[in-house]
Formats: C-alpha cells, structure tokens, sequence
C-alpha cells in the first residue's frame, strides 16, 4: 500500500499493528452501518482486499459477498463486526479461528454499563474467550481511522485527509472522534482510534502502538477512565523515551461527568484530583476542552513542549495587545519586558510614537512593510524566548479581499527562520482563521492558532508539559473496604512509621480522665473516641488546664470513652495530610490547610504516592499558607524539614500497609517540629 513506513514492520507486526494498518479487510454483516465501511474505504483510497461477509446477500456496498467467514478467499488482516452482540461471539471465534490480525467489535450491551446485566457480563468474558490472542477493540466502538496508509475499519462519514506525517488521537467516545475529524484548523490527523469498552485491547497498548510509527509526531488522548495504571505509566514512559510529547483531556472534574462517565464505560473514572496528579508525574500535558486539545496538538506536532514559559506578541492593534495580556493572566504564561537592546532595535523601525512594550501594539505605520516588520518580529523574538505571537485576524475571503494581509505571514516565515524562535499566527476568533491558511502556514512550518483563548490555552500547557519524573507508581490492591481504626490505634501505627504524636492515654471514666491529665501535664485536650467528626458533635476540648477541669469536660461530653493529649500550644500553621487509595490512579497524596476550616479554604495540592522531598516541598509552596509556614508578620516559620518528615513517614506507612484511606488534620506545625494532633485510617483488610 501506498505511504506504508517499513520501518515499523521491522521484526515483524504484533496484531494491533496488523489491525491497524490492514492488507485485508473482512466487513461482517449487512447493515447500512456495514455498507458505509466499505464505502469508506474506497472513500480513503484503501488499496487492499474488502470482503464482505452476510449469510444470504449477494452483494453488499456492491461488493460481492462470501456467505460466511470460513468462505474467505485469504486471511484478514482486520475485520468490522457490524452484527448484534449475541452474533458478535460467533463471528470472533469464527475470525481468530482463521487467524484474522484483528477485529473491530461495533455492538454495545455488553459491559459498558454501571447497571450492566448479567447477560452483558456473560457475554463479554464469551467474547473474550472467542477472540483467544486475537487483537479486539471494542466493544461499543467505531474503530479506527488509518490517514497515513488509507484504511479506515469506519461506519460513518469523517473529515480528515490523508497526510504524510501527523499527530495520533485515542479516545474512548465514537461520536467525540467523528467531531474531531471535522476539524478545520489545519492540524494533519496521521490516526483516529476509538477503543469504546476496552474488553481487551485498552487505550495504553494503543497509544503505545501508534506512538512506535515513526510518522506521529505527538498522541492526543481523550480519556474517561484510565484502563490499567501500570499499561498507562508504561505508555507515558515509552513515550518519553521516543521524544513524543503527550497531550490529554481528561472527563470527570463535575459529579454529572463523572455520573456520565460510569454509565458509558467500564472504566473507572477515578478523581479529578488524582488524574490531574497522574498526568502531571507521568509528564503528560492537561486541557480542559477539545479545541484547546487540537489546538496544543499542533503546537506539539511542530515544536514539541515549549522550552519555557516566556513568549512575546505582536499586533497592530492596541485593543488585541490588551486582549493577549489579560488573556494570560493567571495562566502561568509570561510576557517578559523589553530589555535595552530590543528596544533600540525596534525603535529605530517604529519611531518615537510607538509605546515599546510586550505585547507589542506596533500600529499600522509598518502595515505591508514587509521588511520592517521582519526586522520588528525579529527583534520582540529569539533569545531565550520560547515563542512569539503575531496576532492576525484574515477578512472573509467569500465577501473582502485578504491580499493586504499576506505580507504578515511571509514576514512571520522570514522572521522565524532569521531567529530560530518559533512563531504563531494568533487569531481572535476562529473564524478568521481559515483552514486553507492554517494548512499553508503548518506547511512552512508556522503554527496557527484559531482564537485567542484556545492559543493561551494551549501555549500555557505546552509550557507546563515536563518529563516525567519520581520513582514507579504505588498501585492500590483490590481490596474490602476494612475497618476504621481508633484514634489511638491510627497514631500508634504512624508513630511506628516515624510520625511525631502528643503524649496521650485513654480513660474510661471523667475521673481516670482527670487521672491522665495530671500525669502527661496540663493543659491537654480531651477527646470522645468512637466518633468521626468530634469537632461537630461537641467531643473535642481545648485547653485544659487542670484535672479537674479535665473531669468537668468529660462528665458532659458524648462518647463511650475517652483520649486525654497533651496540648500542642506553639503552633504556627495547621497542615491536612490525606491519602486516599484511588484504584483509577494510584495512591493520590494532598496537602492541605488543616483544621476546621480545611473545606471553607481550599487550600490544597495534590501528588502521587511516592513523592519525593523535593516534590513535596515544591507542592507546600504552592499553597496559600505557606505564608504562614515561611513566617508572616514577624512571627518564625515554622520547621519544614519537620512537616516534610512527617509527610514522610505516612508515604512510608502507605507503602507498608497499603491502606484504603488515611489523614491526619491537623498536623500542627512549630518552630520546632510538627504534631498530628488527629489523625484517621482506614484499613484495606477486614
């Protein structure tokens, strides 16, 4: 076939390649779903076999048909099963049986659902039994779209074009990858892959597939569960290894996405916050939507991550300068101020009317000069920029005449190539992008960006995108939902693990309360045990400061018992530690501003379980009380190498003990050191 790579056939093709870049094609059943495959082919210009297969049809999509699939005149490299599920299971067996590459399974009602049926779960492990080694996507999938070799296993119409090279995406919703494909912003589409229900073959062993051609240049992903964390780690890990950035869209932040996410797949959706902590350690980029995803998708494919986060822009327009600079506002992107030597430079060329500034409005004085506004261009570039911006809005071609535009864009390519810094057409709207000019510029190696917000979107991810970093993921194991340990118990285990703790004892009565305040020293805190929220349900007192006291406080607290604690009384912040065991994404690991008002606040950070020290002192500096632990107002900061051994020694607990669930709030920070005052865990053993 035309544009096939054999350097990736080297050593021969596993059967997800055979499936995906087809010789031969089976399309089982007769449906107009059936007949649109073959119509897409031809459409893609697939030069290999198609053979249809329907009991009693003659012909289908006007092709002739073999009554069933032992009647095939070859072995298949991949096959559409277009039949319902119950027919799905023969027709698999039937297909490994021959030894077919593949099979792309369309059928839904299988185990994609929250409410599934026992039916649906017989007959999915059915189906995974027939397929044997058998490579499957699906079920409930379109398949796939192939633009670099033509072949497309597709039962709808698509938008893309064939391309020599390109960026890959996988996603796990059939009608968000039509969508994609209709995009007109000039990004070169090399694969389309849907992977629906992930019985067998998973977005990860895709993803790593297409990551291996050497004609993709980057991977976007739309994800709605994470289909085996350590394929996942695997695939971000052999990504990095190809020097091929990767990109994703991850659903679930709204409990309706997550809700959605439940009933659609058979994935877990995990938690916003270990996904987003996921994606970070394994270098991978995040957006939230998907025109920034294609959108940083082409950034990626022509420059790769951006080398920093400092960019220039340049336009014409006073109003469009303002319009980038509070755009980035908050996004991590920054515009850095003209030092003395570009000033000079572009003075000479603007004139003394022009205010100097990044981002730039150099007026229209230059507008068609295409040799000053190279000269202006390549002096608001280069250096240690990592790119620059030249925000151009074209006209409507149907109804004005865009020609007294051109000029910016052979400036732009003659900038570029005078400084080495890459350069990005910006358009306010997407509109006044069209895609013929985004395809030319993508052609001279000139990025396009249709619309501003989706431009600094895309700039700020790229810029935030870093390899991956930190020792091998600490994987939950599938376990009960345990048991609760007392307050006592939870500190005794952290303190085995290093964890500093009060002095403390239990008492069963007000007066053996009183007895253990006088031997660990007032002032101390009392404590009902056997209750989660004691704050709230009047079973925690402060401050103490005789027995007596102490006795008072018990004889009208609630609880069966009692914990007496010494008083921490040096504080000088107050720190939630958590982890929770999240199956989706590993051990997810947040830092917090404790005590009472932790979920008023929400001050927090989270990482993944093992972090290093260095990780863990970076993510307190994010946090909005790090004030408080750096000293504010004349008061001393507190010790961080205490807080950061304390965060420590309950990773260390986590990796021994595996728990479901464990935090401790408050960890009183002093000068001196660092006290869980409370702490909780949950175990994963009944």
């Amino acid at each position: 076939m035309a544009g096939r790579d054999t350097c990736w056939d080297q050593g021969g093709s596993s059967g997800l390649e055979r499936l995906l870049r087809p010789r031969s094609i089976a399309v089982i059943g007769g449906g107009s779903w059936c007949r649109n495959v073959i119509e897409q082919c031809r459409k893609i210009g697939f030069g290999g076999e198609i053979w249809p297969v329907h009991p009693t049809r003659a012909t289908v999509g006007g092709v002739a048909c073999f009554p069933d699939v032992g009647a095939l005149p070859g072995v298949p490299d991949a096959a559409f099963v277009g039949v319902n599920r119950e027919a799905t299971v023969a027709v698999v067996r039937a297909l490994a049986a021959r030894g077919a590459g593949g099979a792309v399974c369309f059928a839904s009602g299988f185990r994609e659902a929250r409410g599934e049926t026992a039916d649906g779960a017989r007959l999915q492990t059915a189906l995974l039994e027939a397929a044997g080694g058998m490579t499957l996507l699906g079920p409930n999938c379109y398949g796939f779209l192939n633009y670099l070799d033509g072949a497309a296993l597709w039962p709808d119409q698509h938008g893309g074009l064939p391309v020599a090279r390109g960026v890959a995406i996988v996603t796990q919703s059939s009608n968000i990858a039509i969508n994609l494909t209709m995009q007109a912003r000039g990004l070169p589409l090399a694969y389309v892959v849907t992977v629906g229900n992930q019985a067998q073959t998973g977005l990860s062993d895709v993803s790593r597939t297409l990551l291996r051609d050497p004609r993709v240049t980057a991977l976007g992903l739309h994800i709605e569960g994470i289909d085996d964390l350590r394929a996942f780690e695997a695939m971000a890990a052999e990504a990095q290894a190809l020097g091929k950035p990767v990109v994703a869209l991850k659903i679930g932040r709204s409990d309706q996405a997550r809700a959605a996410t439940v009933t659609h797949t058979a994935s877990l959706a995990g938690s916003d916050a270990g996904a987003r902590a996921l994606l970070h350690r394994l270098g991978i980029g995040q957006v939230a939507s998907l025109p920034v995803l294609l959108e940083t998708l082409k950034l990626l494919h022509v420059t790769g991550p951006l080398t920093s986060n400092r960019i220039a822009s340049m336009s014409c327009s006073g109003g469009e300068a303002s319009l980038m600079a509070d755009m980035a506002e908050g996004s991590g992107l920054v515009f850095p101020p003209l030092d003395a030597t570009r000033r000079a430079a572009l003075r000479r060329v603007l004139g003394p009317r022009v205010a100097l500034a990044n981002p730039l409005d150099y007026h229209t004085y230059i507008w068609g000069d295409i040799p000053a506004m190279i000269t202006v261009f390549s002096a608001m570039t280069g250096g240690d920029l990592a790119l620059g911006c030249v925000v151009l809005d074209l006209p409507r071609a149907d109804r004005c005449d865009p020609g007294a535009w051109t000029p910016v864009i052979t400036a732009m390519e003659r900038a570029r190539d005078a400084t080495g810094t890459p350069l990005a057409l910006v358009s306010s709207l997407p509109e006044t992008l069209p895609e013929e000019v985004a395809l030319r510029l993508m052609d001279n190696g000139i990025l396009s960006f249709g619309g501003m917000a989706e431009a600094i979107a895309a700039l700020s991810a790229a810029a935030r995108m870093r390899p991956a970093e930190g020792a091998p993921l600490l994987v939950p194991p599938v376990a009960p939902q345990g048991r609760t340990l007392s307050e006592a118990e939870a500190k005794a285990a952290l303190a085995a693990d290093g964890l500093r703790i009060p002095a403390s004892a239990p008492a069963a009565t007000p007066e053996s309360a009183a007895t253990a305040a006088a031997r660990i020293g007032c002032p101390v805190v009392l404590k009902g045990c056997g209750i989660a929220h004691k704050t709230e349900a009047g079973a925690v007192v402060l401050g103490l400061a005789t027995p007596d006291a102490v006795a008072r406080a018990a004889a009208d607290m609630p609880g069966p018992s009692f914990l007496v604690e010494e008083m921490v009384t040096d504080g000088l912040a107050e720190v939630l530690i958590g982890v929770v065991a999240d199956p989706a994404h590993g051990y997810v690991l947040t830092l917090a501003a404790g005590g009472t008002l932790t979920e008023i606040l929400e001050d927090r950070v989270s990482l993944l379980v093992p972090a290093s020290r260095a990780e863990l002192r970076q993510a307190l500096s994010q946090l909005r009380i790090a004030v408080l632990l750096q000293g504010y107002r004349g008061r001393p900061a507190a010790d961080i190498d205490a807080l950061l051994d304390a965060v420590m020694a309950v990773q260390a607990h986590v990796a021994r003990t595996l728990p479901q669930e464990l935090e401790i709030n408050p960890l009183i920070c002093t000068a001196t050191g660092a006290v869980a005052a409370d702490a909780l865990i949950r175990t994963g053993e009944e």
